[in-house]
Parts: structure tokens; sequence; C-alpha cells
């Protein structure tokens, strides 16, 4: 085992099932006591958080006992893949933390080994060239509890199989019109051993890395495993859906290990399902082409790209899969908890400001006109190495409408005629009277305030029961504010097979607030990727359209769970 495990490791204290194989596989010397792991995503689609869970699997087991891991696209078709998505992925993962160093791979680095093997297996007699239509090659395999049938082109010779093989991949063929199968067993308890296809045609689609070079390209059961093995993984981790194709697996990888010391071992562990959310990359990629959402990275889309624009950070993603943990059980995880990871992470690192979302201006008529102040707001009380930044306070201000009311209900602690609240950071104002528009709106507030009550200052003391945000309306910027929720407003939409999908979004997933007010402060420190609570709102970072000239803000979360207790 390697030097570089934690002790913690070496104690087998606090491991997950597939930790504790790992850890027993290098205790026993298995592979030469080499780990060697690997993340295979598809460049079909962008990543979501179910690949945020097996990223950290995969990356985090290798780090954690000192082995390696590999990124190694799954480039075996054509058809969907684009070179956007392998940028895509490479960002998401640097991005949670993690890095493959110089083991890039990729499918299609192995196609030529991959050929040569079927060809190996062909002449071997264990496969053949099928001339049935994936229709009837799937009704003649049978049934779990009733056998498959052989094909009438199963006992064709070796010498015509690879014929037809190797004119396959000469482009004679059109596509689908011929496929090779591995011959095993038609009868197997295991649908998966039913003969499998191994390679089909594909002319119409370049390949984004090969071009026109190959006409046949891999089924996944025959290269995941193969390139493993050229790879020398020794621990193949993936999700609870390939436990059927394990055997499989193993079958594909002893063609190649002939009886040999080495052999890649798959080890599965449940996939990340969550509440309000589809992880379907098929219909994840119908939202972007429908323009339902606006594309991939679409703050309500569960992508890690999305999360990011979003304002998640890379450590409450980690908390929370740390939380959720790793069984052999498929489970729904409940997004709350997912949503208390980030508040809990953007608590400890997101810097307090003032906004004023739905702005009503407040005249204090005993504070001297053209006067301004600077106050000291903090930056985070959770942080003490945050410091301070300066906040303008002159007789106009805004505050948020919902925290004034004429006739206010027991136990509101806010502004109303004749109460007294406390300016976060400022003075204690008490409301003397309101100004209506012919219509009955309030326009204005008019505000008294207590000289001896400035924040910080000895004579601050007096308490009252109310805080508001607000902020100077003469230095005050308008800023743009989009207000995300959850995608969906049905708890499980995969388990509603009576509905399409689309007919459960949300329809108050977003909302584009115009006319917010914010402090300079802000403005003057938005840049990409910095992360903000907006004080007694919730948490916002800047978007990626946002500009000097025109602040945009995506809410991140707000700063209470309003939906559990909506359920409640």
């Amino acid at each position: 085992m390697s030097e570089n495990c934690n002790a913690e490791v070496s104690e087998k204290k606090n491991l997950n099932f597939v930790e504790q194989i790992v850890f027993n596989d290098l205790q026993e010397g298995k592979n030469g006591g080499r780990l060697n792991t690997r993340f295979p995503p598809e460049p079909n689609g962008y990543l979501h958080i179910g690949h945020a869970k097996a990223i950290c699997m995969d990356f985090g087991v290798a780090e954690k006992f000192g082995g390696t891991c590999n990124l190694r696209f799954d480039d075996t078709n054509p058809v969907k893949e684009d070179t956007e998505y392998v940028d895509a992925i490479r960002e998401d993962i640097h991005w949670l933390g993690f890095d493959w160093a110089d083991r890039e791979y990729y499918a299609s680095d192995y196609f030529p080994q991959l050929f040569d093997l079927a060809i190996r297996m062909i002449k071997e007699g264990k496969a053949y060239v099928d001339d049935q239509t994936s229709e009837e090659i799937a009704a003649q395999k049978g049934t779990p509890t009733r056998p498959g049938t052989n094909s009438p082109y199963r006992d064709r010779t070796p010498e015509e199989n690879l014929d037809l093989f190797m004119r396959m991949n000469a482009g004679e063929f059109p596509d689908g019109a011929r496929v090779l199968r591995a011959k095993i067993d038609m009868a197997s308890d295991n649908m998966h051993f039913r003969d499998p296809i191994m390679y089909r045609i594909i002319t119409k689609y370049p390949h984004h890395r090969t071009g026109t070079t190959w006409k046949v390209y891999p089924m996944y059961d025959f290269a995941h495993g193969q390139s493993d093995f050229f790879e020398g993984v020794t621990h193949s981790i993936c999700t609870l859906e390939f436990v059927p194709h394990r055997p499989l697996y193993d079958y594909f990888a002893q063609e190649l290990a002939k009886g040999g010391d080495y052999c890649p071992r798959q080890i599965e562990f449940n996939r990340l399902n969550l509440t309000y959310t589809v992880m379907s990359k098929r219909k994840l990629l119908q939202l972007v082409q429908e323009g339902l959402v606006a594309g991939w990275d679409d703050p309500r889309m569960p992508t890690i790209s999305g999360m990011r624009r979003r304002g998640y950070t890379p450590q409450s993603i980690r908390n929370f899969i740390d939380t959720i943990g790793y069984t052999k059980y498929e489970a729904l995880n409940s997004v709350s908890l997912l949503e208390h990871a980030v508040r809990d992470d953007l608590n400890r690192v997101a810097t307090r400001v003032m906004a004023v979302v739905n702005p009503v201006k407040l005249v204090i008529t005993n504070y001297p006109e053209g006067k301004v102040e600077q106050v000291s707001m903090e930056n985070n009380p959770e942080d003490p190495q945050a410091g301070t930044h300066s906040m303008p306070f002159s007789r106009e201000i805004y505050i948020e409408r919902d925290d004034f009311m004429e006739n206010p209900p027991k136990k509101f602690f806010r502004l109303a005629p004749g109460a007294e609240v406390r300016l976060k950071g400022a003075y204690i104002i008490k409301c003397e009277n309101v100004v209506k528009d012919a219509d009955g709106n309030i326009t204005e507030l008019h505000c008294t305030y207590d000289p001896e009550t400035l924040s910080g200052m000895p004579g601050s003391m007096r308490k009252v029961k109310g805080t508001l945000h607000w902020v100077s309306a003469s230095h005050a910027i308008d800023a743009t504010v989009r207000l995300y929720d959850r995608l969906f407003n049905v708890e499980n939409p995969a388990a509603e097979t009576e509905r399409d999908f689309r007919e459960m979004l949300n329809p108050e997933s977003l909302k584009t607030v115009t006319g917010v007010k914010v402090e300079p402060f802000l403005a003057e420190n938005a840049t990409q990727g910095a992360k903000f609570q907006f004080q007694r709102i919730g948490y916002f970072t800047p978007d990626y359209d946002s500009t000097a000239e025109n602040l945009i803000f995506n809410r991140t979360i707000a700063l209470k769970d309003t939906w559990e207790k909506v359920k409640s």
C-alpha cells in the first residue's frame, strides 16, 4: 500500500464499502499493490450532479489511497458526441477540485486494439456477423424466463464472418445492415450473455477524433472493460445498473487477460437521484434543444455547469455527496439536503451586502440635507479575517416594500406607523407619516431618526425588535436579479409515467426582477464567481451576462427552505 495513505485509512475507520474493498485488495497485495481508477464520461452532453458523485468516488478513492485516476472519454458513438462536451467535462472536473495530470485517454485510442481483438474472436469462432434487424435480434433474445433462440447466421464459418466484418468496416454496407455479435449462450440466465452485439456500422457521422477512418464502432460492453485493461485500471467503479453487466465485463476482459495475474475489477454503488430533478441526459438534452431552459448551464439545470453559474460552490457539492454516502441500494435523496449544504458553505464564505429587491423610498426628515455618513459593515461574521467595508448613509434611503405595513398584525417587528426599527449598521428610526399617490399606493415613508443610536457607538445600546436592510437612495446602483427555484414542481418526475416530464416544469422556476437597488460596494466587487449574501434575502452571485454597466445577479438559494415549510 502507498505510503501516502492516511493513518485513518490504515486503521480502516470510516471507510465506505467501496473503500473497504480497495483497502483489502491493497492489503492483500493485489495488482502489485497498485491502485488505478478511472472516470469514463460519454462526451454526448454536460455532466450533472450524478456524475459529480462518480467523480468524487473515482478521483477521491485514488487520492485517499495514494493511487491514480484516469480521465477516459467513452467516445464510441460518433452520432451523439462533440468536442464541446469534452471541453465542458474537463472544466467541470477541475472546478470540483480534481485533476488527472497526463492521464487523459479516449476509448477511440484503443479502436485498433479492439478491432484486432474482434478479429481474433472471429477466427476463434467466438464472434459472428448477424444480418438481422435490431428488432429481430431483440425478439430472438427471449425473456428472463424464456431462453433465446439462435440467430440463423450464428453458424457462419470464421472465414465468412471475417470477410463480412472487414467489408463492414470498408463501408460496403449501410448503417444497421449488419452487426458483429459475440457467440456465448442464448439460453443464459443473464440476458447480457445472449450473444451481445460487439460492433455496429456507423457511416453517416464522422468521429470527432478519428474522422472517417472507421465504419464500425464498438459497443460499450465490449469497449469498456477492454479499455480498462489497456490502461491498467485496477478498480472499475460504476453505478448499480451495471451489476448485470459485470459477468460480461469479466468475460471480455478475460479474453485479454488469458489467465494472467492482472484483470480489472468492477465495483458498483448507488447512483445519485434527487427530488424535483430529472437526471436523464436524454431529457436534459430535450430541455436544451426545445428552448425550455437557456442552455446546459441554465442555473435551474442539475448540470455541474448550471450549478456553477447559479453560485453553488464545489465544496458544497462535495460536502453533500459525503453526507449521502455510497451504498448498494438505490435511494431518492431530498434536494433539501443539497440546498442545506450550499447554504452552509455560502454562510461560511459569502460577503454580506445590502440590496433592496422591491424598493420604497424612506425619507428621514430630521436628518440634515446633503449630509452623507460612511457606516461600517461587517463582511462576514463567520470569518473574523474578512474585515469590513463602508456604506454611505443619507437622508433618503430605500427599504423593502414588504418591510412596512400600515395595519400590521401582532408580532410584526418591522416598520409600521409609530413603530421603531433599527437600520442595520446605522440608526434607529421611527415612522411618522405615510405618503400615497392618487390611487392609494405608498410612494414614500417619512421617518425620524435618533442620532444617539448609531451602531457601534456608545449610545447605540437602546434595543428595538426589528432590524431592516437598506441602501442610500442617492448612492444606490440599479441591478437585475434572477430568482431561481426548482425546475420541477413534482417530487419525483421519473415516477410520473402517465405524464410527459415537460408538463411538470415549475412555471415559477425563474422570476426576473429589475429596478433592484444595491449598495456601491456590491457594484465595485461583482466579479465573476463572487459570492454574496444579500442580507435578509438570500445568496447571490453575478451572472455571466453581468457587466459593470448592467449588473445581473443570480439567486443561488434563499436563506431558508421555503419548500419544506410549505410541504409541512
